[in-house]
């Protein structure tokens, strides 16, 4: 065979790369050393402002960021990172303190775990954080509606079987684009994975831990908080009486 013939050489897909903010150098250097084990590319800083700064000169594909940190501490770094970015952001905690887990939740993490945190489940989370960013293609199978039955009448708009309309609210499915009133609605991946499993189920009460298991790919009991949080996040960017709270059972999309 010539080297006219030859295959093209196939690139190798380019690893994954995590932003590391952690004060503690010890900390630091072993959550590093572990994760290059599994492959992952890490880029690391030791305080809030460094951390600010090399998320914006790079790309990165996901964040993990400890809670107490100098200068702008994890939460405020989270913040900032969510003025420009919906990027997935897992926070560490030294104390699993609730009031902090609160917060970070409320600054736009997506997910958080407890120092120190088994490097197993570390791995874990950050591998379920990363695919809730990539869309599942059998997540629009699923959330296409059954109830869209177009005729002649019907527009143009009707007739995709990917939007999915709730008065104001359009979710199309296959662009993963939601708009609100004709204009578009910036969610984070979790937001938008949750947003896509009420509109699979429209009118349906759905419990905190089939929400874990399906959003945040749990596979086992995690805390319900973090369903909350986000589902108050998301009230506010779509309307807060659009997802309807069901007193000791959980939440519902109201058709």
């Amino acid at each position: 065979m010539t080297d006219r013939d030859a295959p093209a050489p196939v690139a190798a897909p380019a690893p994954v790369t995590i932003l590391l903010v952690e004060d503690d150098e010890v900390i630091r250097r072993s959550v590093t050393m572990a994760l290059e084990r599994y492959g992952y590319r890490v880029m690391s800083a030791g305080d809030g402002l460094t951390g600010l700064e090399l998320f914006r000169e790079g790309r990165h594909d996901l964040l993990l960021l400890d809670v107490m940190l100098p200068g702008l501490d994890g939460i405020g770094l989270c913040r900032r990172i969510r003025e420009t970015s919906m990027d997935p952001v897992l926070m560490m905690s030294a104390r699993g303190d609730a009031l902090e887990v609160v917060s970070g939740l409320e600054a736009g993490a997506d997910d958080y775990v407890v120092k120190p945190v088994d490097t197993a489940v570390l791995v874990a989370r950050i591998r379920s954080l990363l695919r809730r960013a990539v869309y599942a293609p059998a997540q629009a199978d699923r959330a296409r509606p059954e109830r869209h039955r177009p005729d002649d009448r019907d527009s143009d708009h009707d007739r995709d079987p990917a939007l999915l309309v709730f008065g104001d609210l359009t979710i199309d499915t296959a662009g993963l684009e939601v708009s609100l009133a004709g204009r578009p609605v910036a969610l984070a991946p979790t937001e938008l994975r949750l947003l896509l499993e009420f509109a699979a189920h429209p009118g349906t009460v759905l419990d905190r831990q089939a929400l874990l298991r399906n959003v945040w790919d749990y596979g086992w009991d995690g805390d319900s908080r973090v369903v909350d949080l986000c589902v108050q996040r998301l009230r506010k960017k779509i309307g807060a009486d659009r997802v309807e709270t069901v007193r000791g059972f959980g939440y519902k999309l109201r058709r």
